[in-house]
């Protein structure tokens, strides 16, 4: 197979390698993008669009336009310095790569030759799948894909190469397009940015803040254990049988606990069966967490995409696929169950 990639393909995909370089070719320079209103325009819309409903938005018709406002959208997230809107712009670039990929128009050859851009070992499959891919790079991105389906031991696999059909395929490529993107805007900051740009990342902070508290306030006034998500049932379950639980899951299921109304007496009474419980140390961490202490700021437990890396992630239902956050899939859980409205 050869590439089948064109200039419209890299308006599709610009986090390929290749688009990168049409990028450079068109010259773009963060001190220029302020005055380049379309880019500039489309920029700000992809991130608001990520921020507020987990897309891109419409493409601009304009593919040198469509290519350079990507470039100039990572500037503004980088810009607004905020991990969530990182992540979500990450994620949200990957879930219309997936759109876009597997559509029936687009071909294998695509399909290969972007699987090709992240350096994958991929071959034609026939006559048992569409596509056969390199054992490990099949380890690496379905890892945290938990659903039977993806096991392993249901794949076919002969001499080190897994066999799948496109839509398979196409799911992985979309965790490899999320890892990229997040690497490129893994960045602490970009100095003397302009003053136009500082101030769209300030209004993109906001814009965050206001998404992020849509999804988590109004949480039900009583504790109810029905709507907890699988990851937090089954950290419960470990606390209330007195298992270990790794730091991250002790911080997870009190900061969740704290979100939803427990109270850190509650709490503290859960931890006593803890073997390695001590009170004062306990009730510190707790009053810590539920902002009584210290800076005063109450955490809110980890997003799922985080959970999942530590392998908290555990036991997924249906009602988790567009989920990011346990808070959130509590709050819409919660919706369903008669005596928590």
């Amino acid at each position: 197979m050869e590439s089948a990639l064109s200039s419209e393909d890299f308006a599709k995909y610009p986090f390929l390698k290749q688009a990168s370089k049409q990028i450079e070719e068109l010259q773009f320079t963060i001190a220029g993008l302020s005055s380049e209103k379309p880019v500039f325009d489309r920029a700000q819309a992809r991130v608001e669009k990520a921020i507020s409903e987990v897309n891109i938005g419409k493409m601009d018709k304009d593919k040198k336009t469509e290519i350079s406002s990507f470039a100039a959208a990572l500037v503004l997230v980088i810009a607004t310095k905020n991990s969530w809107i990182k992540k979500r712009f990450a994620l949200a670039v990957a879930k219309s790569a997936h759109s876009e990929m597997l559509k029936e128009e687009t071909s294998k050859e695509k399909i290969w030759a972007i699987a090709k851009d992240f350096n994958w070992d991929i071959n034609d499959g026939k006559p048992l799948k569409d596509f056969r891919i390199g054992f490990n790079f099949y380890l690496k991105n379905a890892a945290h894909m938990h659903g039977y389906e993806w096991k392993l031991v249901n794949q076919i696999m002969d001499k080190g190469m897994v066999y799948l059909n496109k839509d398979k395929v196409v799911r992985l490529l979309q965790e490899e397009v999320k890892n990229r993107v997040e690497k490129r805007v893994n960045v602490s900051e970009i100095k003397n940015l302009p003053e136009e740009v500082t101030a769209i990342a300030e209004g993109l902070t906001k814009l965050a803040q206001e998404i992020m508290g849509q999804e988590i306030e109004e949480m039900p006034k009583v504790v109810v254990q029905e709507a907890f998500p699988p990851c937090i049932n089954a950290l419960y379950s470990d606390a209330a049988q007195a298992h270990h639980l790794s730091h991250i899951g002790r911080f997870t299921l009190t900061s969740f606990m704290v979100n939803i109304g427990m109270t850190p007496e509650g709490l503290n009474e859960m931890f006593k069966t803890f073997s390695d419980y001590n009170e004062r140390l306990t009730r510190y961490q707790i009053e810590h967490i539920a902002g009584e202490r210290g800076s005063g700021t109450k955490y809110t437990c980890p997003q799922c995409s985080v959970l999942q890396t530590h392998s908290v992630c555990k036991n997924r239902d249906d009602l988790c696929r567009g989920i990011y956050h346990p808070l959130q899939y509590y709050k819409r859980k919660q919706k369903t169950i008669p005596q928590a409205k």
